[in-house]
């Protein structure tokens, strides 16, 4: 018995998408996940490791190592990372050195995100001579190199943990500052804001109410990819000298003792790179994963 062909074309356009296109949505779906999950769970570990299991569990101290341990090798018993140089324990430096670069990360996103988010919000929002004003400012710092303004503005302040929070949020904030004024600009003629401001809502209520909540996932992502920018930059410092000082624990500063016995002791080297590498790729591979899926949505 023949089927006619409108029943046929009729019954295959009720066949719901999802069953007629098989799992490629769904491992889309997976694949997105995984790209936020995993390294998210990462930097989750790196941060329990690096603040809680100190408190919890005893570990040596960073510095004042026993010269009668110096130099030894990795998955020595007691020290499963060796020590250094001098004896320290180099789990222990890494772990305390992790701590530094997490809070110089959080320090420098922080100070970005509410200056430069509200300068950038209050240029775009009123507009004019305002935000030529401040606009121009920020473009005296976009143009210097990043880099040699921030070696700068850390030689003339000093080393110290806070001197190079604030020497690198003279490169996050400008970076903040452009983000906030594009979303706002995108956001200000939108039908809700325009009924907002008809409604004689204030202008500050407006950009609070209205105009961060909706930017904000656009900016935590750009946290994301900066956090692995300034623990980069942290490093660097470190390693020239103008960041944190010896012997205080950092990856950068261990990175520059260990090279001058990379040839003998290459671990010295290799342990906090791997860390450093690590947690920048992790940060990057969130900021791109929720930048993937707040762009689709």
């Amino acid at each position: 018995m023949s089927v006619p062909a409108a029943n046929v074309l009729t019954t295959a356009s009720t066949v719901p998408v999802g069953e007629v296109a098989g799992p490629a949505p769904r491992a889309r779906g997976w694949l997105r996940s995984a790209e936020i999950t995993i390294p998210g769970g990462i930097i989750v570990l790196l941060l329990f490791f690096c603040f809680i299991w100190p408190l919890v569990y005893s570990v040596p101290k960073p510095v004042g190592g026993s010269l009668l341990q110096v130099n030894l090798p990795l998955f020595s018993p007691g020290h499963i990372f060796g020590t250094d140089d001098v004896g320290n324990d180099i789990m222990s430096r890494i772990l305390y050195g992790g701590r530094v670069s997490f809070e110089v990360a959080a320090g420098v996103q922080i100070i970005g995100l509410v200056v430069g988010g509200l300068l950038g919000m209050a240029a775009a929002y009123r507009g004019g001579w305002v935000e030529a004003v401040l606009m121009r400012i920020l473009d005296v710092f976009i143009a210097f190199p990043s880099l040699v303004l921030v070696l700068a503005i850390a030689d003339s302040l000093g080393p110290s943990e806070m001197h190079v929070i604030w020497a690198l949020s003279a490169f996050s904030i400008p970076a903040f500052a452009r983000v906030a004024r594009a979303a706002t600009l995108r956001l200000r003629d939108q039908p809700f804001v325009v009924a907002a401001r008809l409604a004689g809502t204030k202008a500050w209520r407006i950009m609070f109410q209205h105009i961060v909540p909706n930017m904000a996932p656009q900016l935590l992502t750009f946290s994301l990819l900066g956090a692995g920018i300034t623990i980069l930059l942290e490093g660097g410092l470190d390693f020239l000298g103008y960041g944190i000082p010896a012997p205080t624990a950092s990856w950068g500063n261990m990175i520059a003792t260990g090279q001058q016995f990379i040839s003998v002791y290459p671990d010295l080297v290799l342990v906090p790179s791997f860390f450093l590498l690590l947690t920048c790729i992790c940060l990057n591979m969130m900021g791109d994963g929720l930048r993937a899926r707040w762009g689709v949505r």
